[in-house]
């Protein structure tokens, strides 16, 4: 048993001896009556009033009535009457007893009972004072654990409660998509390690390194990492915990903190999500003596104040570094700041692997395809993909996680669920498919819009259809054409419907919004503006109110006239050139909308065949026919799966009857037929492997050969004119140049032809 185990089991035991003392002490076990003088009880005991009397030496004289209401052997537990006991007394009252029974027969009614030798204490009256001793002790322990200093009890509030983190197992290889953090981190565990590699060339230990990045990125991750690299103590508290209702508990709490450091040192101190304690001060909101303040003052000055704490170093993590006390951020505390980046695709591809370890993803899944494809998803979001992905693939029964799964398993991440049982009637179906084939067909026509990934007119969040696009790459930068494409394809779903139904519906308010919002920021903020230009005019952005609260606009009222005027025209120019475009090609428009009421969902390969000029009905044709062949290979993994599963069940068998051959359970031919079954399993499965095989080579020769197919005929039509452009080069440099040097040159020039073609 740990020692934590038998401090709760002395604990347990000590409750249960207060519990009893409690028990005897306070509840009533008894009643001694009235009490009565001695005068009293030897009038009584004249009168013949008394039926029984018990002595107890040293204590009381207990009394029981001639007519008492007390039942048969509850005396003397309970009595009528007591008097305080006295020798001289007993003496008289047990003399007058005695004459008064003269002649008197013990069954006789007025026979007077009592007990002739007094009775010392009993056994309770000795344990007592015992009980109140040990009850005294355990009271005095109690309050000095309550008041000690190593206490955890309800008088230790003022104590850290960082926890020592041991044997955590994340290591930096099980972080993608950080190498640059990770080198950073690197240094301080190797500076932790090997200190004299760093001094001995003047540099000294950071003595604070602050992760800065959005939710989600893996701050707190590469913390773990830290600890799990470093063989140093590592202390980890969330910044809420300092702050409690008590005043000056956080103070408090940061002393202790660094104290234990200061015992651990060289060690590690990570405060998770800083913000809590670490908000510029001056807010007005509490000032000078406010708690968080208090608590923030104590943590510069453990940090870097009048004494050195070598040897600690200070991790902390935070999505808002934009609010934290710039005496906080300068060097001397938090030395370095690390910006933990949303992930590129490299990055996004490596998350995506880690993740996949230990799912079974199909063949046919490409981790580019699908990195490129969540462009913008933090490390969180990638983990949450792929367990939603996991969990449809088990819903569906399906052995392998399929890139079906994925695709929803990300528009679950962005958009949330389906919502397939929502009852939608056949008007706001078909408002839905030609809004969403609006924006669907701007976002191909349009230049520098994003890929379409996905059209679906089934209702997800609050969204009644969604069009998703996806970027190709992930440029940082958003140019001048690319919004206001993105403006244009915004209005694709409100200008079908104005097209189609001379009518507008409500179902655009989103689109509006977030169209108005580009416009707004391109005029405001990042001088887009052509009447404007390079001029800033402030944002709406979260404020702080600790610092902004009293900030104004520093613009006239004129000026914001004209830049509403400004957002108008951007919005106005683009809704022209998107309405020009969706008239333009309205027969898309309606075959779109056509396919998306037949099958609800469409992604990229089918919009490119519909813009290609495929009809619905060969579109629909082509999409079961899919189906089709992903249902059978499903059927044939599932096949395969349930083959080795058998294996693995007859190999059990045939190690389990083999033991009971042994031991005489079952003879050899039972056990023969154990082997014949697992061998022909174990023939199933080859078979079935066989089969697999050569139907793969034989769709791999299909594939080479249409590919040469399609390279020769690349080869007579584009590359026959560069063979003749060449054969005219050459022929005139035959009359120029030597025949061999010509020849050479002809060669030459015909095999990078044959290469382009190859292309």
């Amino acid at each position: 048993m740990d020692k934590n185990g038998k401090k709760k089991i002395l604990y347990l035991s000590l409750v249960l001896v207060l519990a009893l003392i409690v028990l005897f002490t306070f509840v009533n076990t008894g009643s001694r009556g009235e009490k009565i003088s001695t005068e009293q009880a030897y009038t009584m005991l004249e009168n013949g009033e008394i039926a029984e009397w018990y002595a107890v030496e040293n204590s009381v004289i207990q009394i029981k009535k001639v007519d008492s209401k007390i039942e048969e052997g509850a005396f003397p537990t309970n009595s009528d009457y007591y008097l305080n006991y006295t020798e001289e007394f007993y003496k008289i009252f047990l003399d007058k007893t005695i004459e008064l029974n003269a002649g008197k027969e013990t069954t006789d009614t007025t026979y007077i009972k009592y007990n002739a030798v007094p009775q010392g204490p009993s056994a309770w009256d000795t344990i007592m004072p015992i009980m109140y001793i040990v009850l005294g002790v355990v009271l005095i322990v109690f309050l000095f654990k309550m008041f000690s200093s190593n206490g955890k009890g309800a008088m230790s509030f003022g104590k850290s409660r960082a926890k020592a983190s041991v044997n955590v197992k994340v290591r930096f290889s099980d972080i993608a998509g950080a190498d640059e953090e990770k080198e950073e981190l690197q240094e301080v565990v190797e500076f932790l390690k090997n200190p004299s590699k760093f001094t001995n060339l003047g540099a000294r230990i950071p003595k604070g390194v602050l992760l800065v990045g959005p939710p989600g990125t893996g701050k707190t991750l590469l913390a773990r990492a830290v600890a799990g690299e470093s063989n140093v103590p590592f202390l980890n508290i969330s910044g809420s915990d300092f702050v409690e209702m008590f005043v000056g508990v956080g103070a408090s709490r940061v002393r202790d903190l660094f104290d234990q450091a200061k015992k651990s040192a060289p060690c590690i101190v990570f405060i998770d999500e800083i913000d809590a304690v670490g908000r510029q001060r001056g807010a007005g909101l509490g000032g000078g003596n406010d708690e968080r303040e208090q608590t923030l003052n104590q943590l510069l000055v453990e940090m870097d104040g009048f004494e050195a704490n070598e040897g600690i170093i200070v991790l902390a993590a935070t999505n808002r570094s934009d609010v934290l006390d710039p005496a906080l951020l300068r060097p001397g505390r938090f030395d370095r700041q690390i910006y933990v980046h949303v992930p590129d695709v490299r990055g996004r591809e490596g998350i995506i692997k880690i993740h996949a370890k230990n799912k079974p993803l199909d063949d046919d899944i490409d981790y580019k395809t699908l990195a490129r494809i969540t462009s913008g998803f933090t490390g969180a979001d990638i983990e949450n993909m792929l367990n939603e992905a996991a969990i449809l693939a088990a819903r569906a029964g399906r052995p392998k996680i399929i890139m079906e799964d994925l695709t929803e398993g990300i528009n679950k991440v962005i958009m949330g669920p389906q919502k397939k049982s929502r009852l939608v009637t056949e008007d706001d179906k078909k408002i839905t498919a030609y809004h969403e084939a609006g924006h669907a067909i701007l976002a191909k026509k349009l230049k520098h819009c994003e890929e379409v990934q996905e059209v679906s007119i089934i209702p997800r969040g609050m969204a009644a259809g969604y069009t998703m696009s996806r970027p190709e790459n992930d440029n940082m930068h958003m140019t001048y054409n690319k919004l206001n494409d993105r403006i244009a394809e915004l209005m694709g779903g409100r200008i079908a419907e104005e097209i189609i139904f001379k009518d507008i519906t409500t179902g655009a308010s989103s689109d509006i919004q977030h169209a108005t919002d580009i416009a707004r920021k391109m005029v405001t903020e990042w001088g887009m503006s052509k009447k404007f230009n390079f001029v800033n005019f402030g944002n709406d952005q979260e404020v702080f109110i600790g610092r902004d609260y009293q900030a104004k606009n520093s613009y006239s009222e004129k000026i914001a006239g004209e830049i509403d005027e400004e957002i108008r025209k951007i919005l106005d120019d683009n809704y022209k050139r998107a309405k020009q475009i969706l008239l333009d090609n309205e027969n898309y428009l309606h075959e779109l909308a056509k396919l998306l009421i037949e099958k609800e969902t469409i992604y990229k390969n089918e919009l490119d065949m519909l813009l290609a000029g495929k009809t619905t009905e060969q579109i629909v044709k082509h999409m079961n026919n899919e189906v089709k062949k992903r249902k059978k290979k499903e059927e044939e993994v599932r096949a395969e799966f349930d083959l080795i599963k058998k294996v693995k069940e007859n190999e059990v068998k045939v190690k389990t009857a083999e033991v009971f051959l042994k031991n005489g359970i079952i003879n050899q031919d039972e056990y023969n037929k154990i082997i014949a079954i697992r061998d022909a399993s174990l023939e199933e499965l080859k078979a079935h492997k066989e089969k697999k095989l050569k139907k793969n080579e034989t769709q791999y020769a299909e594939v080479v050969e249409q590919k040469d197919s399609k390279n020769s005929e690349n080869i007579n039509s584009e590359g026959s004119k560069e063979l003749k452009s060449d054969k005219k080069q050459n022929d005139n440099e035959i009359e120029n140049k030597p025949k061999k040097r010509s020849y050479k040159k002809k060669e030459k020039s015909t095999e990078d032809n044959t290469d382009k073609g190859d292309k």
